[in-house]
């Protein structure tokens, strides 16, 4: 298991500040960031929070995955790496 968790189904009112509110609870939370649109630099509903250690990413997950944030139901997992972009006919 990993350090870092991802979380889905965020409200739109949640901030890098207020995500890290809400997990610093399982321990030390290194980084936490919500994801936004490049455009319109509004949130896409989702984010990932790394900690410290393994062990408090565990817990995140078992402690948040279903419960309520902002007024919205939370889906809380371990991040999985991306798979690297492929550059079709660019050459």
């Amino acid at each position: 298991m990993g350090n870092k968790v991802f979380v889905g189904g965020l409200s739109w009112n949640i901030t890098d500040e207020s995500l890290a509110e809400e997990f610093g609870r399982f321990g030390t939370v290194k980084h936490a960031k919500v994801v936004t649109d490049r455009e319109t630099g509004k949130s896409r509903g989702f984010g990932f929070v790394s900690f410290d250690e393994s062990s408090a990413a565990e817990d995140a997950i078992t402690g948040m995955d279903g419960r309520e944030i902002d007024g919205r139901v939370v889906r809380v997992n371990e991040a999985k790496e991306r798979a690297p972009q492929q550059n079709f006919g660019q050459g």
